[in-house]
């Protein structure tokens, strides 16, 4: 920074103030002013040796011992928007149009919008943004520091210098802005914020699109996007979607450790969207659900302490690259959908934290406004800036990067007052509850206009308590969202996997339990990330025995949730064995796949997926109890259930059975409703998976025999650790192919010869 000759502090008092970066309206100071026929132009120029006016050809005076120069002269001489030529102690010479001289861009009605909460795409208007004015060219900023005294835009455009571009504020409304003429995109920035206090913050642009990658953390201005998307007939048939209807079933990920490159480096979105779009579409799912990728600093927090709420992680690429990666996906038939975090936010004194100064997106008071469990901030959702904030950020996934929907985590958090909180720690709504009644508001109101915004997406909660209605609409006094993770359901079952299976007829109710209230949500069975650390050991060692038994006991468990009624969710890793807990630091351990076993629980899951897809009922009746019925739940002595699964019509039905000992059971008869062959649709058991291979050779034919209280009965082979998936035929397929096969052979036979062929 070029220092000033003698000293500014005989400055006028406005002039002093912008030398000292504390004038809230440099442009009373700086710019252009006319009076009557007369003309001032005053420039800040702390890197100039000397300026010119352009359009009036001649020379700035310098104000001795200060940085400020300044032209008079005729009113004719000098246009609305002139440039100002100036040298550096190099000798460069530099020209530009002074950001001074530029008018209001913001529209009174995206503040007004903003400040009631109503601004659905703030994004639009707030951050960095390519923009035209009468013809000249340059990047429009705008930031909302209610409490700032001062705000500057500072980059690598100006030397980091905040007394360069200060902003003005638009009255009361607490929003920022400035134009700087011949900015191009490209380049960092961040704003330099001056609070009541005369402390200096330099943090980050809350609406920034793209920045650095960490550990820098500046934002990127402005970037342009070229991507030409592709997914125009995805995203009509989405919109006309009956997703409740349709198969679900979702691979959770963690881009960062799901698979990186030979050096362990991580790997571009557009690399990532073919090795994974590739796989999961050999797997069968519908969608893949990605650990938050919103910008952050620490590899650590997974990506649940979000510092960029607008940005895709420069970790994997650019959004243009992030864009590829959606289309790409939907291109392979494969829906995406983001986990997005608005409980809570780091503490990093660089981005949201105090962000004027002060509690501007928290709360002041520690008991509203800290997670100590986790050493973040929780959002002001009754204050109207903040909550439009987090909804454009939400549209902004579902506008800008096509993605199907959102899992919004830990809801519960912001639901209670209470959450993990003792007494004393926290303060009663105004009714004395515990209920956070502004974060009530902003959940309803975010489902409300994600899905008017964009019909056909899904909202999801992690919710993991009894509030009443998560996944009912608003208008019936839900809270709106689309689906509910299922956390009793998980952890009931694990608890149950988790014991020897000598033990496991003593707690036959925690698989029977969960269908007391299965239908009371529209639920989704999740087996996450959260269940494979912290301790809590990958899937496979949280199952008892022997090898032989640990791979059995997870290939019943998968079959046991795809035939269950809910939508399902499986972590990157489970789908093959992953040996080892979850490491968000490095690849998964893709080497077990030259392993039978681990291979054949792959080969379990794709099968599972596809029949999933296939049999209407297995999916088309998940959040009504018509589509389930008990054929034996007591069977408790001998830990095996029995269930039937229907599809919105009825006429197609499964029998589903599961022996959870490694004691085989031959003959074991269930009861069914209809006549006619069960084919066995899938066996856990099955050689192909690695299983013993006791099974039913095909399937079975059902005997016009009661048994439990229904008209006919199969008698089945129901192997060790293992389930079966009967599919009910009323004529078995290959009879029928048979008798055609011997009708055809008999019409093309000589007459003679047709009584000796039958």
């Amino acid at each position: 920074m070029a220092s000033a000759k003698g000293s500014a502090s005989k400055l006028p008092e406005p002039l002093l103030r912008i030398v000292e970066a504390r004038h809230y309206d440099p442009f009373e100071v700086l710019g252009r002013h006319v009076n009557e026929q007369q003309a001032v132009v005053r420039a800040f120029l702390p890197m100039a040796e000397s300026a010119i006016l352009v359009e009036a050809g001649e020379a700035f005076n310098r104000i001795e011992g200060s940085d400020f120069f300044i032209w008079e002269g005729a009113a004719a001489k000098v246009p609305e928007r002139y440039r100002i030529a100036w040298q550096d102690a190099a000798g460069t010479t530099h020209s530009a149009y002074d950001p001074y001289c530029f008018p209001l861009q913001l529209e009174d009605f995206d503040i007004h919008l903003f400040g009631e909460g109503r601004h659905w795409h703030a994004y639009r208007f707030l951050g960095s943004h390519l923009r035209e004015v009468e013809g000249i060219s340059g990047v429009q900023f705008a930031v909302w520091a209610p409490n700032a005294e001062r705000v500057s835009v500072v980059g690598d455009f100006n030397q980091w210098d905040g007394r360069v571009h200060s902003m003005r504020v638009r009255g009361g409304s607490g929003v920022w802005e400035l134009f700087i003429p011949g900015l191009e995109t490209g380049g960092f920035y961040k704003y330099e914020i001056r609070d009541r206090h005369t402390n200096i913050h330099i943090k980050i642009d809350p609406y920034a699109q793209a920045f650095q990658e960490r550990p820098q953390t500046a934002g990127l201005i402005c970037p342009e996007s070229r991507f030409k998307w592709s997914d125009a007939d995805w995203l009509k048939a989405r919109a006309e979607s009956d997703w409740q209807h349709q198969a679900f079933s979702v691979y959770e990920v963690h881009l960062g450790s799901w698979m990186r490159d030979a050096d362990g480096n991580f790997v571009n979105y557009r690399i990532l969207a073919k090795q994974l779009g590739d796989y999961v579409a050999e797997l069968g799912f519908t969608h893949i659900e990605l650990l938050p990728i919103t910008e952050h600093p620490l590899d650590a927090s997974w990506g649940y302490q979000c510092t960029g709420y607008f940005a895709p992680s420069a970790r994997f690429g650019t959004p243009d690259d992030f864009r590829f990666f959606v289309d790409y996906l939907h291109r392979k038939g494969i829906g995406v959908l983001l986990d997005w975090v608005p409980a809570h936010f780091p503490k990093d004194a660089y981005a949201l934290a105090r962000f004027d100064g002060t509690a501007l997106y928290e709360h002041a008071d520690p008991r509203m406004g800290e997670h100590k469990d986790w050493g973040t901030l929780i959002f002001n959702f009754g204050r109207n800036e903040v909550k439009n904030f987090l909804l454009s950020s939400a549209l902004y996934w579902l506008d800008e990067f096509h993605l199907d929907g959102l899992r919004v985590d830990a809801v519960a958090s912001m639901l209670y007052l209470d959450y993990s909180r003792n007494a004393g720690e926290w303060i009663p709504n105004k009714y004395g509850g515990n209920e956070n009644l502004e974060a009530v508001d902003f959940v309803r109101q975010l489902n409300t206009v994600t899905h008017e915004q964009h019909p056909g997406t899904l909202m999801i909660a992690e919710e993991s308590t009894a509030w009443p209605a998560v996944s009912r609409p608003t208008y019936l006094g839900g809270l709106g969202f689309s689906m509910k993770w299922n956390m009793g359901w998980m952890h009931d079952t694990l608890s149950y996997m988790q014991k020897d299976p000598i033990y496991r007829h003593f707690h036959h109710d925690l698989l029977t339990f969960g269908l007391l209230y299965a239908f009371t949500e529209n639920f989704v069975l999740p087996f996450s990330h959260d269940e494979v650390v912290h301790g809590k050991k990958s899937m496979l060692d949280k199952m008892p025995g022997d090898g032989w038994q640990k791979f059995a006991s997870l290939r019943l468990l998968y079959t046991f949730m795809f035939s269950y009624p809910g939508k399902k969710l499986l972590f990157q890793g489970c789908e093959f064995g992953q040996g080892t807990e979850w490491d968000f630091s490095a690849s998964l351990d893709w080497e077990l796949l030259e392993r039978p076993q681990h291979l054949g629980l792959k080969t379990l899951v794709s099968d599972l997926n596809h029949l999933h897809r296939e049999l209407p009922a297995l999916h088309e009746v998940d959040f009504d109890a018509s589509g389930f019925e008990w054929i034996d739940c007591h069977d408790s002595s001998q830990s095996v259930l029995s269930y039937i699964r229907k599809s919105k019509s009825g006429q197609d039905l499964v029998a589903a059975a599961f022996n959870f000992t490694p004691v085989p059971r031959n003959n074991y008869r269930i009861g069914v409703p209809e006549p006619g062959f069960y084919r066995e649709a899938m066996n856990s058991d099955a050689e192909v998976y690695g299983g013993s291979n006791v099974g039913n050779q095909g399937g079975v034919e059902a005997e016009p025999l009661s048994w439990m209280g229904r008209p006919y009965s199969i008698p089945i082979a129901l192997p060790p650790l293992g389930g079966l998936i009967m599919v009910h035929e009323p004529v078995r397929v290959d009879s029928v192919e048979e008798d055609s096969l011997a009708e055809s052979t008999a019409a093309e036979l000589p007459a003679d010869q047709t009584d000796e062929a039958d």
